[in-house]
């Protein structure tokens, strides 16, 4: 069982950054590609960006491209979210997982971290 363990959550003014971090345990890490997940108050788990095994492909929602940044260090079984320029929209409960593929749809990953939560006042 691979377990996920985000960090790098807090509140932050608008217009600022946080980076969060992902660190595996119990499994393969570069045998899964990764992504993130945010989840805001009242509407559904939501897409954010997805990184390929080897950390050459990186795929990003509309809303992040251009603000946010996915990247990962096999060598310490982490992977980082890069978040810059935030607006009071993203705030959200935001969860790593790991998976075969990187997809948009939630319930095809394998393996889900406890979410972290970013807070982004106005």
């Amino acid at each position: 069982q691979v377990q996920l363990v985000e960090s790098g959550g807090g509140l932050v003014q608008a217009g600022g950054s946080l980076r969060l971090s992902c660190t595996a345990s119990g499994g393969t890490f570069n045998s899964y590609v990764m992504a993130w997940f945010r989840q805001a108050p009242g509407k559904e788990r939501k897409f954010v960006a997805g990184i390929s095994r080897d950390g050459a492909n990186t795929y990003y929602s509309d809303s992040a491209k251009g603000r946010f940044t996915i990247s990962r260090y096999n060598a310490k079984n982490t992977v980082y979210l890069q978040m810059n320029s935030l607006n009071p929209e993203d705030t959200a409960v935001y969860s790593c997982a790991a998976g075969a593929t990187v997809t948009v749809t939630p319930t095809l990953y394998l393996f889900w971290g406890q979410g972290t939560q970013v807070t982004v006042s106005s």
